[in-house]
């Protein structure tokens, strides 16, 4: 199999994450170092699907590791859901010659390469790229370093206009299903109380914790919510608790600032590591599979497990920031 690749594809899918422009150049630059051709696929599936790909070369790589989002576009794709569709896509990739492919991207885009493996037998190393962190099998995942520290940037602001007014306020960040940004932001923003969908505690709770910190001399709090299903439900929340104690919350919804900006100096490396790793793995002849990190250790994970398990939440992080709250 290391002998049988001469060129392989790259692709950013699903949601944008600070450093996948890092993982790209790593990717690239890793596998031109080896004298292996790297061809772009542009919006991830879309783009396999629509046969929008162009030649990678060393220098389309200059002054991209600082910048967020992706160069290559990314997207999500309903029509990839569909055999024939798949089918579509790896004939173009075949007609590209192309031998292999690193896809960068989160649970559903490892589905998506997964099935490619399986239908198709087109080789896939897989990289974590999501700033929610919710892939099993990876401590970490790129762009969540930022994105935490891109909430944490705007909570600490909240918590100067909350002190100053006596208020509570809610503050919404990322996570349909997962709370990993929710806990990490509320421990390391001082919050009160942090709302996941692992962690959900009811109005009446948080209205007596509410009380309780006031009847000490607290007179402002910040409570951290993931954002679940359906993007605000920081205002369901404020009303549910003004209804049930007559305590005004204010709600700020941080939403898609959290996926943009710089990555931070961590994700950098943490993406380029990836990609370099994915690459030597690529080429030394393993498929479907992810690299991901463990303990600080790069490591591959099956995507048949990475793709079947559910990556649980850390809630000691969220008993601690209650701790430390009082």
């Amino acid at each position: 199999m290391a002998n049988s690749i001469k060129k392989i594809g790259v692709y950013t899918s699903g949601g944008d994450a600070p450093g996948m422009n890092a993982a790209i150049r790593g990717v690239v630059r890793s596998a031109l170092s080896k004298n292996i051709e790297v061809t772009g696929i542009q919006h991830g599936y879309v783009g396999m699907i629509e046969n929008k790909m162009l030649p990678l070369q060393m220098r389309d790589m200059a002054n991209i590791i600082q910048r967020g989002g992706t160069i290559l576009k990314t997207g999500r794709s309903s029509e990839f859901l569909k055999p024939e569709f798949r089918t579509t896509a790896a004939n173009n990739l075949k007609a590209q010659n192309i031998d292999g492919l690193i896809c960068i991207g989160g649970d559903g885009s490892f589905r998506g390469a997964q099935a490619l493996w399986s239908e198709h037998q087109i080789p896939i190393v897989g990289i974590a790229g999501t700033i929610d962190n919710d892939v099993y099998g990876t401590d970490d995942s790129i762009g969540f370093d930022t994105a935490v520290n891109t909430a944490l940037q705007a909570i600490d602001k909240i918590r100067d206009t909350a002190d100053s007014h006596d208020r509570i306020f809610i503050v919404e960040v990322m996570g349909r299903n997962s709370g990993w940004i929710a806990s990490r932001v509320g421990l390391a923003g001082g919050a009160e109380e942090i709302l996941t969908s692992d962690n959900i505690i009811p109005v009446d709770k948080i209205v007596e914790n509410l009380k309780n910190s006031r009847a000490r001399g607290k007179t402002s709090s910040i409570i951290i919510t993931a954002e679940g299903q359906k993007p605000g439900r920081a205002y369901d929340l404020s009303e549910a608790i003004r209804k049930k104690s007559g305590l005004d919350a204010k709600v700020c919804i941080l939403g898609h600032q959290q996926r943009g900006g710089s990555p931070s100096a961590h994700d950098r490396i943490l993406a380029s590591r990836l990609a370099s790793t994915a690459v030597e793995a690529l080429l030394a002849g393993r498929k479907n599979i992810m690299i991901g990190i463990q303990a600080d250790k790069l490591v591959e994970v099956s995507l048949d497990i990475v793709t079947t398990k559910e990556k649980q939440g850390d809630k000691s992080l969220i008993n601690l920031a209650r701790l430390l709250s009082v």
